[in-house]
């Protein structure tokens, strides 16, 4: 989910609710402890450099179950992490991290109210460079004959 929609549904809840992958809410007294610009630069199996960025939002739980955070609270902290450090791509996909058996990085999206966590995955970036066999794209004859080749005699090229 990118941050300008994030900030989108956001303003337009009563309250704030996360629910991991697997169906379990993050206990309502969560603190977000973070919000930052994660940037990775990086060069892949295949040789090739990359960079990622994404906004990071630091999900925490404690003790103090009667903390509650606003939507209008989340939004404050939101706009005031988008002026101190520079976020200016309202386009940058929402990352949030979460305390469970390690440190786990997740997706977000929304339904019904809710911003639901959605696992992430890791993957090979260079598979032709790798050698890692792509799955063959499943065509249906009946498919092909409605799309024109370059070397159809109707198609002028020749």
């Amino acid at each position: 989910m990118k941050l300008s929609k994030f900030k989108s549904e956001l303003s337009q809840l009563n309250e704030v609710k996360f629910i991991l992958p697997n169906g379990i809410a993050v206990p309502t007294h969560f603190h977000v402890t973070e919000v930052g610009i994660i940037t990775k630069n990086y060069i892949d199996c295949g040789g090739e450099i990359r960079k990622e960025t994404v906004v990071g939002f630091q999900l925490w739980e404690d003790k103090d179950v009667d903390h509650r955070l606003a939507p209008s609270k989340l939004l404050k902290i939101i706009a005031l992490s988008e002026e101190k450090l520079g976020i200016t791509d309202a386009e940058i996909e929402v990352e949030v991290e979460y305390q469970s058996d390690t440190i786990g990085k997740y997706g977000v999206e929304f339904n019904n109210g809710v911003f639901i966590l959605t696992n992430t995955f890791t993957d090979c970036l260079a598979k032709d460079k790798c050698g890692v066999e792509q799955p063959k794209r499943k065509v249906q004859l009946a498919d092909l004959s409605s799309q024109t080749s370059c070397c159809d005699p109707k198609s002028g090229c020749c």
